[in-house]
C-alpha cells in the first residue's frame, strides 16, 4: 500500500462541514455549512468555491439527476438551482409534535430516493425526537424510522441489500435489511459499537470493497469498519478533531475527502488545530470509493 497522505484541501472554515458529494463532471466537492447556513461547491481544478446562502440550518446536499440540487434544510426538503440561485420547497416535513427538530445527513439511495434524518435541537441524549424520512421520486415523504436521537450517518451495501445507518447518541453503527423496490428497512442490528476514544459516529460512506469509512466527531479520526466482521481495519486520523464527514471522490474515486467542524473550541483548541473546520484529501490509501446517486425525482 502507498503511504496515506493528508492534506487541507478547502481552507475555508465550516462552522460545521458536512454532507461531502463529488460531482465527477466538473471535478468539484459539493458540501455544506450546517449553522453557517450554505451549501458549497469547491472546483478541485481552480481552487475556487461557489456558495448558495440557505433560509435556515441545512443538514445535507445531493445531486439532483434533472439538474441542480436538493437539500434537506430546517424542516424541508427543496430543490436548489444553482443557474438561478434560487431554493424552493419539495415538500415540507413539520411533525406538530416534535418542533425543535432540523434536517441532519442525508443520502440518495442506489433507486434515487433521497433519504435524509433529523435531531432534536438541544439535543439531549434522553430525548429521541429524531426521525429518518425519504424523500420519494413523486415528491412524497415517507418517514422510514423515528424515535432517533441524532440522525446521521447512511450507506447501502454494494448489492443494495443493506441499510448502513449510525444514530450518534446510540455509539454504533447498525444494519437494516433494505427493500431496494420499496425503500423499506427491517430486521435492525448493530454491526459495530465504537470504542471509547473513537467518541461519536458521524457521517461514513463505502468503499469498492463493501468496506464502511466512519468519521469520528471528537476523535479527530476517519474507521474503516468491516460491517461483516464488525471489526475496525484501520485509522486514519485528522489534523481536526471534529470530523464530521467523509465521501471519495477525484481520479477513480480514490481519494477520501473528510470535512469538519470548528464550532464550540475555544481559542486555545483552534491555536492547536488552525485547520479545524477545513476540508481534507486523504491520498494513497489503496482503495476506491463509488460514484455518489442522484435524486431522480
Amino acid at each position: 500500500m502507498s503511504s496515506i497522505k493528508v492534506e487541507c484541501v478547502i481552507k475555508q472554515k465550516n462552522q460545521i462541514g458536512e454532507s461531502p458529494v463529488w460531482e465527477e463532471k466538473d471535478s468539484s466537492l459539493l458540501y455544506v455549512d450546517i449553522m453557517g447556513k450554505r451549501v458549497s461547491r469547491w472546483n478541485s481544478l481552480t481552487n475556487k468555491i461557489d456558495s448558495i446562502a440557505t433560509e435556515k440550518l441545512v443538514g445535507s446536499v445531493v445531486p439532483r439527476q434533472a439538474g441542480g440540487y436538493v437539500i434537506a434544510e430546517g424542516t424541508r426538503f427543496a430543490f436548489v438551482d444553482w443557474v438561478k440561485r434560487s431554493v424552493k420547497t419539495v415538500a415540507p416535513v413539520d411533525d406538530k409534535e416534535k418542533p425543535n427538530t432540523r434536517f441532519n445527513d442525508g443520502k440518495v439511495d442506489p433507486a434515487g430516493r433521497f433519504f435524509a434524518g433529523t435531531m432534536g435541537l438541544d439535543m439531549k441524549p434522553d430525548v429521541t425526537d429524531g426521525a429518518l424520512y425519504s424523500l420519494l421520486p413523486d415528491h412524497s415523504v415517507v418517514q422510514q424510522l423515528d424515535k432517533v436521537h441524532l440522525s446521521n450517518g447512511l450507506e447501502w451495501s454494494l448489492d443494495h441489500r443493506i441499510f448502513y445507518y449510525i444514530d450518534s447518541l446510540a455509539f454504533m453503527v447498525q444494519a437494516f435489511d433494505y427493500d431496494i423496490q420499496t425503500g423499506g428497512l427491517s430486521n435492525c442490528r448493530m454491526v459495530y459499537k465504537m470504542e471509547k476514544d473513537e467518541c461519536i459516529p458521524d457521517g461514513m460512506c463505502i468503499d469498492t470493497e463493501g468496506k464502511l469509512w466512519v468519521a469520528c466527531f471528537d476523535a479527530g479520526r476517519v474507521l474503516r469498519i468491516d460491517p461483516q466482521t464488525g471489526t475496525r481495519l484501520q485509522t486514519v486520523k485528522l489534523p481536526a478533531t471534529k470530523t464530521t464527514s467523509c465521501c471519495f471522490g477525484g481520479k477513480d474515486y480514490s481519494d477520501l475527502y473528510v470535512t469538519s467542524a470548528c464550532i464550540d473550541l475555544d481559542a486555545d483548541a483552534l491555536a492547536k488545530q488552525p485547520e479545524a473546520g477545513c476540508t481534507f484529501k486523504v491520498s494513497g490509501l489503496g482503495v476506491k470509493g463509488i460514484p455518489p446517486y442522484s435524486y431522480t425525482g
